[in-house]
C-alpha cells in the first residue's frame, strides 16, 4: 500500500502542475493594449543561412509597424550570407548590417555576435527572431512591440514548428507546446524563468543593466532563456500569445538532429536559478513516475486507482487541450497520453545522454 500512497501523491503534484498551467490555457487574449508605436529594432542571428534569409527577408521588410530598423547579423559564415545581406540592404535603407568575424577570445559564440547586434541597434525597443523563423503575419512586430509598456520590458512569444507528417513532428510540436504553457503560466504567475530567441523582445535598458549575457558569456547556448532567467521577474515581463504573432521554424528532420538539440536545451537548463531548476525538476520527475506507479496501482487495487488515473488525465486533456486551441495545434489533442509517455521516457534517456558527454556550440 506504500507504493499507492505514492502513486496519490505524485498525481496530486501533477495536478498541481496543471492547476498553475491553467493560468495561461484559461487566459484570454488581452483586448485593450496601449498602441504605442515607439521605434523599435528587430535583430536576427545568422550563421549560414542563406535560404532562410532570401525567404524571410522579404518577410521582415512587409511588417507593418511603422517604424523600425532591421538588424542583419553575420554570425562568421563560410557561405555567401553576407552576400544576400548586402543584396538585400542596398535596396532598403532600414536594413542594417553587423559582420562578425571569429577570434580566439569567443570562438563560434552567437551572444558574442548578439552583443555586437545589440551595440550597433539605435532602439530602446528590441524584438528577436532566428534567421531561419517565419512570421505568422505582417503584424507580428507590430503584435510584440504593442506588449512594451513603462513597466513592461521583457515580452515571452511563442516560437511554433511547422506541421509535417510523421510521429517525429507530433513529439517536436508536442513538446513545443509543453514548454510554451510552462513558461507563459510561470510568467502569468510571477516567477518568469525562460523564453525563446526564435520570439523575443526586450529594452536595451534591460540588457546593459544586466551587463548583457557577461554572467554566462562562456556557456555556448542560452542566449534566450539564460538572459531571461536572469532579468525576469514578475513586475517586468509580459507574454504574448496572439496567432499572427507566432513565428514559425522547420522542424529538425531526424531523430539524431532533434535529439542533439534538445541534449543542448536540457543542458543549459542546469544553469537556472535553483527554484526554477527545482521547480521543473520536480514536474518531470512525477510526469515520470506517474506511468510505471499508475501500473502498480492498477495491480494493487484497480477500482480505486482508475478513477484517480482517469481524473488525473482528464484533467491534462482539459488543461494541455485549452493550451493547444491557443498555440494552433489541436491535431495532437487526440494522442496526448501516448505523446506524454513518449516524451517522458525519451527526456529520461537525454538525461542519461548528457550525464556522459554534453553538446558544444549553438550551431
Amino acid at each position: 500500500m506504500v507504493l499507492f500512497y505514492v502513486f496519490t501523491a505524485v498525481v496530486i503534484i501533477n495536478c498541481c502542475y496543471f492547476l498553475l498551467f491553467s493560468k495561461f490555457s484559461f487566459l484570454n487574449p488581452s483586448k485593450s493594449l496601449v498602441q504605442d508605436i515607439a521605434p523599435v529594432s528587430l535583430l536576427i542571428c545568422a550563421k549560414n543561412e542563406i535560404e532562410n534569409l532570401q525567404k524571410n527577408i522579404p518577410l521582415w521588410q512587409r511588417q507593418s509597424y511603422p517604424n523600425y530598423e532591421i538588424i542583419l547579423i553575420n554570425d562568421a559564415s563560410f557561405d555567401d550570407t553576407l552576400e544576400v545581406m548586402e543584396h538585400f540592404s542596398e535596396k532598403d535603407p532600414r536594413i542594417k548590417i553587423v559582420n562578425v568575424e571569429n577570434n580566439e577570445t569567443f570562438w563560434a559564440s552567437k551572444k558574442y555576435a548578439l552583443t555586437l547586434g545589440i551595440k550597433r541597434a539605435k532602439h530602446q525597443r528590441m524584438v528577436f527572431t532566428d534567421a531561419d523563423c517565419s512570421p505568422a503575419s505582417d503584424a507580428w512586430l507590430s503584435q510584440m512591440a504593442s506588449h512594451f509598456s513603462k513597466d513592461k520590458q521583457l515580452i515571452l512569444g511563442y516560437g511554433a514548428y511547422e506541421k509535417r507528417s510523421g510521429f517525429l513532428n507530433k513529439i517536436i510540436r508536442f513538446e513545443t507546446v509543453l514548454t510554451a504553457l510552462q513558461y507563459f503560466s510561470y510568467a502569468k504567475a510571477g516567477m518568469p524563468y525562460m523564453g525563446v530567441g526564435r520570439n523575443l523582445a526586450y529594452t536595451s535598458d534591460l540588457y546593459y543593466a544586466n551587463n548583457g549575457f557577461i554572467s554566462h558569456v562562456k556557456i555556448p547556448s542560452g542566449d534566450d532563456d539564460l538572459f531571461v532567467n536572469e532579468v525576469a521577474t514578475g513586475a517586468n515581463t509580459t507574454i504574448c500569445f496572439d496567432e499572427m504573432a507566432f513565428t514559425y521554424s522547420a522542424p529538425k528532420n531526424t531523430w539524431k538532429e532533434w535529439m542533439h538539440q534538445k541534449r543542448r536545451h536540457i543542458t543549459t537548463a542546469s544553469y537556472y536559478k535553483p527554484k526554477h531548476k527545482f521547480l521543473l525538476g520536480l514536474f518531470y520527475l512525477t510526469g515520470f513516475l506517474f506511468w510505471p506507479l499508475a501500473v502498480v496501482a492498477l495491480l494493487i487495487n484497480w477500482k480505486l486507482a482508475l478513477p484517480i488515473i482517469l481524473a488525473r488525465v482528464g484533467f491534462q486533456y482539459l488543461v494541455f487541450g485549452k493550451a493547444a486551441k491557443k498555440l494552433k495545434e489541436t491535431d495532437l489533442i487526440p494522442i496526448l497520453p501516448l505523446l506524454d509517455l513518449f516524451l517522458v521516457f525519451l527526456q529520461l534517456s537525454i538525461f542519461i545522454s548528457n550525464s556522459n558527454s554534453k553538446p558544444k556550440r549553438w550551431k
